[in-house]
């Protein structure tokens, strides 16, 4: 059986991979990528804790939290093509459309 040690520091280091491109990235595309990478990281840790314990409420928080993950895939890749349309790039910062 793998230590769930080794499922922490995996999860950790997707997770600070997520974080370091959510700081940096300035494309729209690759922010959404980051996101996904944090919600994997958390999906790692609740199949990690689910496993050592004898009940399946984390495997099933998973599964929810993979639903949500495609919601918001499917709503913000819509937002992107709606931005790129109206102004022709997917860079952050030079679209303002979003500001009152």
């Amino acid at each position: 059986m793998i230590p769930v040690e080794l499922y922490l520091m995996i999860s950790s280091i997707v997770f600070t991979i997520g974080l370091y491109g959510l700081i940096t990235q300035k494309n729209g595309v690759k922010l959404m990528m980051c996101i996904e990478l944090l919600l994997n990281s958390a999906n790692i840790n609740l199949v990690a804790f689910s496993t050592y314990a004898p009940n399946y409420n984390g495997q099933v928080f998973a599964l929810f939290s993979i639903a949500l993950a495609a919601a918001e895939a499917g709503i913000g890749f819509a937002i992107l093509i709606r931005l790129y349309r109206l102004y022709g790039t997917i860079d952050l910062d030079t679209v303002n459309a979003m500001r009152w």
